[in-house]
């Protein structure tokens, strides 16, 4: 109680002092004579108040440093308790080893010299010397066990950083090899232009181009051999994960460097994506759990599968759509169907066979089984629609299937469900009725959604047809750079043909001022022919199929289906009639003619 009545006077005193500077401030402002003097004092005031408040922050600052400190010394402490603990624990089971070889030491000198141990006795006192050793080697044990956990946890602690720091590095590198191929692609796309200035002029301003060109051409190749230990980050390998050649093989000699520009583009926005958007959509692939049809899953496909998730997904995709027709041994009766009786179509399946993905691995490999498989998917297809048989082009849908899903059976199922049930019924008839009809329904959505540009292909009679017709009908097997094939077709094996029109006019819509600038028929055929190969940014293009191209309505699709085919119809009808007529009148000339020749040979035999 006397402490407390000290700390209380202290504190009275401190208050009177207060009060006292207070009593004391007042009066000198009550017997200021101007107000001059009075603003100046509460100027004065105010500037201690200032001064107090920087006190107090110091003091407070202080005081957290201080809290900071003996938190720290306390934490300090409770580790140097914990090791007197463990010491402790030691030395006393030190001390009950001592105790008892003591007492054991004891027993032996009190025993009578002439006493000797029996069996039994000496057997019993080593099991007990070595249980007590074990004891001993176990305390021990559990004293070192103790310190490294103490150990592991500050090396986990330490392991964690480290992986932190190395995913910010790897971040960085990506983002650095992404802006280093820009440039590269910049670079590249400057010295095609200046290639197609200089035209056909010779000289030395041509010579250094095409060696600038070379080294270009060169450069990675010999870059990557000189740096070995170089993080991977992007797709750098000459194929790419399905078997695809990484840069197309073109042709024509100057659009090789076309395909060089073209691969860095497809690594630079692969690079930039890493982190923003695909490591993002992996980890909702990983949560999503059982598939189900949801407005999620749409958006999830829309945007692509990762790769380690795709053929899980396409066999669910692919149950949806054909579930109804599916039976356990069918796929194994076709085949044994197959070998027993060749099928018509066989001698065409096995020509197409060699011209499937000319760039693909897995197609060209000698040794490779996929060709094999292929043949057996394509025969089992031809007696499982014997409408169809076979059509040129079935080869490379079956192909895509077989890369991802790489099982011969579900590839199977999957182009059983492209044919039968996502494509209309006809769309690989003899006439082709069905991929016709597309045609004319895709010149009207081109001409609704981009007038422009159909305009200028109009002004030059560009018939869209010859490049967009084999579109359709592989759904861009043959069009589209693989990342971008597999994300289309991501959305084609659940939503269906509108997804093709969709991609279909944004390519257009993403080369659009590319086709405008070319003022010559030539030339625009030309481009066509291979301008949906130069498409890198499939983010970009995802986002005009299914943002810029809306709205969209199914209602619409079927309208315009239904209109064309009609007049296809129609058309057909009075090309068979022409054709019949034609065939009357042939016929009627060929009567006439053989009756002339029989009425003449009849007058030669009456002379």
């Amino acid at each position: 109680m006397g402490q407390d009545a000290q700390e209380l006077v202290k504190i009275l005193h401190k208050a009177l002092e207060a009060a006292q500077q207070e009593k004391r401030a007042s009066s000198a402002y009550l017997a200021a004579a101007e107000d001059k003097d009075r603003l100046e004092l509460v100027r004065h005031k105010v500037r201690q108040i200032a001064e107090l408040g920087r006190r107090v922050e110091a003091l407070e600052q202080e005081r957290e440093s201080l809290v900071h400190t003996a938190s720290l010394r306390e934490q300090q402490v409770q580790e140097l308790q914990q090791h007197v603990q463990l010491l402790m624990d030691k030395n006393q089971a030190k001390q009950q080893v001592i105790c008892k070889l003591s007492e054991k030491v004891t027993q032996d000198f009190t025993r009578p010299p002439d006493q000797p141990l029996s069996t039994a006795d000496r057997d019993f006192l080593s099991q007990q010397e070595r249980m007590e050793h074990l004891k001993d080697d176990m305390e021990a044990y559990r004293t070192q066990n103790r310190f490294l956990n103490s150990e592991i946890h500050q090396v986990t602690k330490i392991w964690r950083k480290v992986a932190e720091k190395e995913k910010a590095l790897l971040t960085k590198c990506a983002y650095l090899q992404a802006r280093n191929c820009q440039v590269e692609s910049k670079y590249l796309a400057g010295l095609r232009r200046l290639q197609e200035a200089a035209g056909l002029e010779a000289g030395e301003c041509s010579e250094l181009l095409r060696e600038l060109i070379q080294e270009a051409l060169q450069w990675e190749a010999s870059e990557a051999a000189a740096d070995g230990s170089c993080v991977e980050l992007g797709p750098v390998s000459e194929y790419d994960e399905y078997g695809f050649l990484a840069v197309p093989d073109y042709e024509v000699e100057d659009l090789k460097l076309l395909a060089r520009i073209q691969v860095l583009e497809v690594r630079s926005h692969h690079l930039l994506a890493l982190d923003a958007v695909e490591r993002p959509l992996r980890e909702r692939w990983a949560a999503l759990g059982q598939l189900a049809p949801s407005a999620e899953l749409k958006q999830l496909l829309r945007a692509g599968v990762p790769r380690e998730h795709r053929p899980r997904v396409w066999r669910w995709l692919v149950h949806l759509r054909v579930q109804h027709l599916h039976t356990p041994s069918c796929y194994q009766e076709l085949l044994r169907r197959g070998q027993a009786c060749e099928h018509p179509a066989a001698r065409q399946i096995e020509l197409d066979l060699n011209r499937t993905f000319p760039n693909n691995k897995h197609f060209t490999c000698p040794t490779s089984s996929f060709p094999d498989k292929l043949r057996r998917v394509l025969l089992a297809f031809s007696w499982q629609n014997p409408a169809i048989g076979y059509c040129q082009g079935l080869n490379r849908l079956a192909a895509v299937a077989l890369l991802v899903l790489e099982e011969e059976e579900s590839a199977f199922w999957c182009l059983v469900a492209i044919v039968e049930t996502i494509l209309p019924a006809d769309y690989y008839s003899k006439t082709l009725t069905a991929s016709q009809v597309d045609q004319r329904v895709l010149q009207d959505l081109l001409s609704e959604k981009l007038p422009r540009l159909m305009a200028h292909l109009g002004q030059h009679r560009i018939d869209l047809s010859l490049v967009t017709f084999n579109w359709f009908l592989v759904v861009f097997a043959d069009s589209l750079i693989s990342d971008i094939l597999l994300r289309v077709w991501d959305a084609f094996l659940y939503e269906g043909t509108k997804v093709v029109f969709r991609y279909a006019l944004a390519i257009f819509k993403y080369n659009e001022e590319e086709i405008l600038r070319l003022q010559d028929s030539l030339e625009i055929y030309q481009y066509l022919r291979f301008f949906t190969k130069t498409i890198c940014n499939s983010r970009k293009l995802m986002h005009i199929a299914f943002s810029d191209m809306n709205p969209f309505p199914m209602k619409q699709l079927r309208q315009l289906r239904a209109t064309h085919r009609e007049r296809l119809e129609a058309e057909l009808r009075e090309l068979e009639q022409l054709k019949a007529e034609y065939l009357e009148r042939r016929a009627s000339r060929g009567r006439a003619v053989t009756e002339g020749c029989a009425s003449e040979d009849d007058g030669d035999g009456d002379a």
